[in-house]
């Protein structure tokens, strides 16, 4: 895996470099920033469940995962506009730098050469990655569409996040099945352990909003609220016994008093544990998702990633 994610790196460098210099420093940014690469990990992983030992991975197998990780940071490049945000990764985001035109046009081209080497793969893949990109904006859409709203529903938020998070992670599972040519219930098995993986990651990072601190989240807790994205814990909470004095808060933009009032009403609730248990019911279907598969290294590290995501939301209580 070390030598597959180095690989991805220097292809991930390589593909964006364009004609024009300034264009290669603005998509290079946040590549260069780093990251978990956790979508062409699963890329890389799934084309090898059917193995008994972990092999070299193959250059279409690299280059499926890097396609879906130029989607993932395209997406970044537009939501660092929507939101204003000033930093990425720890460093400024590339709006903040150099304004919103040079971040809308470097993730527009981010999306152009992950639809380039889709294409490269063949007709299945491309048409994947399209759709894909096409659920990202229908989850975007959703979820802009319920900013403020102290009446989104659990289905609401649901379907917004099974398009701006599961999506892309079941088609990183399911292009690494596609690239292998691993037989169809097998790419199905795959592609449905990447839709409960992804939806268990953004639960999970929705309620660390809410249960862990500033200096473990590395920045401010309760972040959502401001922006008026009201999650699956909150949306419980406001559902609860302090529901009524919770909507009076909420409903608009707030101040940090207002924030932090909201933000300890919302984890003082019975919300947090049952949103904890709606992540885990994810995660046990995202491994049973594996069970026909064969027991090799491969299939151990996706059933492992479960485990290891829900240890890092009980590390943060």
């Amino acid at each position: 895996m070390a030598d597959a994610l180095a690989r991805t790196e220097a292809e991930l460098r390589a593909v964006v470099e364009s004609d024009e210099p300034f264009l290669t420093e603005v998509a290079r940014h946040l590549i260069d920033a780093g990251g978990k690469r956790v979508r062409p990990a699963l890329t890389i992983t799934a084309a090898q469940v059917l193995d008994s030992e972990p092999g070299t991975a193959t250059t279409d197998v690299i280059r499926g995962g890097v396609a879906v990780e130029l989607v993932h940071q395209g997406s970044l490049y537009h939501d660092d506009v929507m939101d204003a945000a000033e930093t990425r990764r720890t460093v400024q985001s590339v709006n903040a730098r150099w304004g919103n035109l040079e971040a809308i046009l470097a993730g527009d081209y981010l999306l152009a050469r992950a639809s380039e080497i889709a294409a490269d793969l063949g007709p299945e893949v491309a048409g994947l990655l399209a759709s894909t990109i096409a659920s990202l904006c229908e989850g975007q859409v959703r979820e802009l569409r319920h900013a403020f709203d102290v009446d989104r529903a659990e289905e609401a938020y649901l379907a917004s996040i099974t398009g701006k998070t599961a999506s892309l992670l079941a088609t990183a599972a399911r292009v690494g099945a596609i690239v292998a040519d691993h037989p169809r219930d097998v790419v199905d098995a795959l592609t449905s352990f990447g839709h409960h993986y992804g939806m268990a990651f953004q639960v999970v990072d929705d309620l660390l909003d809410i249960v862990a601190t500033d200096e473990w989240l590395g920045k401010p807790a309760g972040n959502d609220l401001v922006e008026g994205t009201y999650t699956l814990p909150v949306i419980r909470a406001l559902a609860g016994p302090s529901g009524d004095e919770l909507r009076a808060l909420l409903g608009g933009p707030i101040d940090t008093a207002t924030r932090n009032r909201a933000h300890d009403m919302v984890r003082s609730d019975e919300a947090i544990g049952t949103t904890r248990t709606t992540a885990v019911g994810f995660l046990d279907r995202a491994q049973g998702s594996l069970d026909a598969l064969p027991a090799n290294p491969a299939v151990g590290t996706m059933q492992a990633t479960c485990d290891l995501l829900l240890e890092r939301l009980d590390g943060a209580f």
